[in-house]
């Protein structure tokens, strides 16, 4: 399935070493002012090569709209978009051709298929996530006039974890740092892991926290498609994602209900609010004004530079050595993705939303 929406909907196609990474956005709203600097600038907070932490696969990562805007501004109609590829090393992959990689997709990838393209992952690359981000970035200009946003940072690196919730920090200060995390102090502590990680040709992990703020009372479609729901199967479907939890999550299971209510209490302004928010804005599949947050898991990547057991096509025992330029740890370059796809998914449920509500 390479559609992701009901109403707001992505197609992506493309693989990591073909000609190009693209895209068509159908269920855009007409008439929002297209940004092209904000769309670029998402793109290049996922592109590789951008600091030592990364990949250094160099590649610009321009984007090309190819329909859906006039004059500045979206349409209503279909938005196709490409972002070629240009510094493919495929050559780097080739003692790949007949083996499999350990926890990578390549074996489930030949099993369901019959053929795979060996060439950086093929289909099962994270530069797949390109379409995501450009779809994301078209969902936030369409969001930021419901006054709606999306920040997402990096909460944990290893076992170096940023202390408190997101209402402890600045999260604008998480763009000030490679590893995209809020606080210097502890992103400079990541970063650290992460180089010397990378120098020994291993990899780590960690989890990525987001806020959805401004989000309106109402959004998600209960039973099957709550809002959590829609949410954890966007953040699942990016790559090297093993968990997602919202609210106070598996931290919630020790507690007792008592201790766990949100509490309702007018806001003073006429309407109603809650005293807490351990729900995470969302109650029933519904989201209910309150701040959305959940967190992201992340596994360490599976490509290692360092001799591994495997074995070949033929079920014969081998060791392998990747080679090319791989990410240590994913997490600085997955933070614009997941906020990517938590634009689309709340964009996707306001739409359906509205569409609910005859003669609202």
């Amino acid at each position: 399935m390479n559609t992701i929406g009901t109403l707001f909907r992505l197609t992506s196609f493309g693989e990591s070493h073909g000609p190009a990474i693209g895209g068509v956005i159908d269920g855009m709203p007409a008439g929002i002012e297209v940004d092209m600097s904000f769309i670029q600038s998402e793109l290049a907070r996922r592109k590789p090569g951008q600091s030592a932490l990364t990949t250094a696969r160099k590649e610009d990562d321009e984007v090309e709209l190819l329909s859906g805007i006039f004059e500045g501004k979206t349409t209503g109609t279909p938005i196709g978009f490409l972002v070629r590829n240009t510094n493919q090393h495929s050559q780097d992959y080739e003692n790949l051709r007949n083996v499999f990689r350990p926890s990578h997709a390549d074996y489930t990838y030949e099993q369901k298929y019959g053929i795979r393209d060996h060439r950086g992952g093929g289909r099962s690359s994270a530069r797949e996530t390109i379409s995501r981000v450009v779809a994301g970035a078209f969902a936030k200009l369409a969001l930021r006039q419901l006054g709606i946003n999306i920040t997402a940072y990096t909460q944990q690196v290893g076992d170096i974890v940023l202390p408190g919730t997101y209402k402890d920090y600045d999260l604008a200060k998480a763009e000030e740092n490679a590893v995209r995390c809020p606080d210097e102090n502890v992103a400079e502590q990541m970063s650290r892991l992460i180089m010397d990680v990378k120098a020994e040709g291993d990899t780590v992990g960690g989890i990525i926290a987001c806020v959805i703020s401004g989000c309106p009372v109402g959004l998600g479609e209960p039973v099957y498609d709550k809002l959590q729901a829609k949410l954890g199967a966007a953040m699942l479907s990016i790559n090297a994602v093993k968990g997602f939890e919202y609210g106070l999550g598996f931290a919630g299971a020790s507690g007792r209900g008592s201790e766990q209510n949100d509490l309702f209490e007018p806001d003073g302004k006429g309407g109603i609010t809650t005293k807490s928010n351990n729900s995470g804005g969302i109650q029933g599949g519904i989201s209910n004004g309150q701040g959305i947050y959940f967190r992201v898991a992340f596994k360490p990547v599976a490509t290692l530079l360092m001799e591994q057991e495997t074995v070949d096509a033929q079920g014969n025992a081998t060791t392998l050595t990747a080679r090319g330029r791989h990410d240590a740890c994913v997490l600085p370059r997955a933070v614009p993705v997941v906020e990517a796809m938590a634009a689309i998914t709340i964009l996707d449920a306001y739409l359906l939303n509205k569409s609910t509500q005859m003669g609202k």
